[in-house]
């Protein structure tokens, strides 16, 4: 049974990489008013604005509508992964895309929503992503076997932290609570 919640909750993280950023745009400065803010501190928000940009597409169209070879505009092909239940993997293709793609396997409507919270600091980005799906077809664990779809829906938050070089990103760091989605499409109490 170890082995199952493993290979399921390794499922949920792959799918849950892709799906975090925020869609706040920057606030303009008042009008009549003069910022203080150096222009590196301006060129700064704006790199951070457009890589918060970037995520939004990443997880609303590309995530969303298994887009796999399009992860390539906002990730490194090295890219390393580290994911809720400690499994960390590197590079892109297959490595991180295939994690991905199970979470569609068993739960093929599985998209993210809304990034109501996003923002960042320097070459580091954090977005709270919100997934939602229905455990709808077979959940495959290995071995030939697999669990039946519950037709139980879920929606869970996630949170992604990327560390941004030359326009990709080389680390992404995922979290969500793994129990709260098991419980969600009856796989737990």
């Amino acid at each position: 049974m170890k082995s199952i919640l493993t290979l399921v909750l390794r499922s949920v993280v792959a799918s849950i990489i892709l799906c975090t950023a925020c869609t706040n745009p920057p606030k303009p400065a008042a009008t009549g008013t003069q910022s203080s803010a150096s222009p590196a501190s301006n060129n700064n928000d704006l790199l951070t604005q457009e890589r918060l940009r970037r995520f939004d597409t990443l997880d609303f169209q590309f995530y969303s509508n298994q887009m796999w070879d399009s992860l390539s505009v906002s990730h490194d092909p090295n890219i390393k992964v580290y994911y809720p239940d400690g499994t960390v993997s590197t590079g892109l293709f297959p490595q991180h895309t295939d994690l991905l793609k199970g979470q569609f396997v068993f739960a093929p409507d599985t998209r993210i929503t809304s990034h109501p919270v996003k923002f960042g600091s320097g070459d580091y980005t954090c977005v709270i992503g919100e997934m939602e799906g229905t455990f709808s077809k077979p959940m495959p664990v290995g071995n030939g076997k697999t669990i039946p779809p519950t037709g139980k829906k879920f929606k869970i938050s996630m949170c992604t932290v990327g560390h941004w070089r030359d326009g990709k990103m080389i680390e992404e760091y995922l979290f969500w609570d793994n129990q709260a989605f098991m419980k969600q499409i009856g796989l737990a109490k």
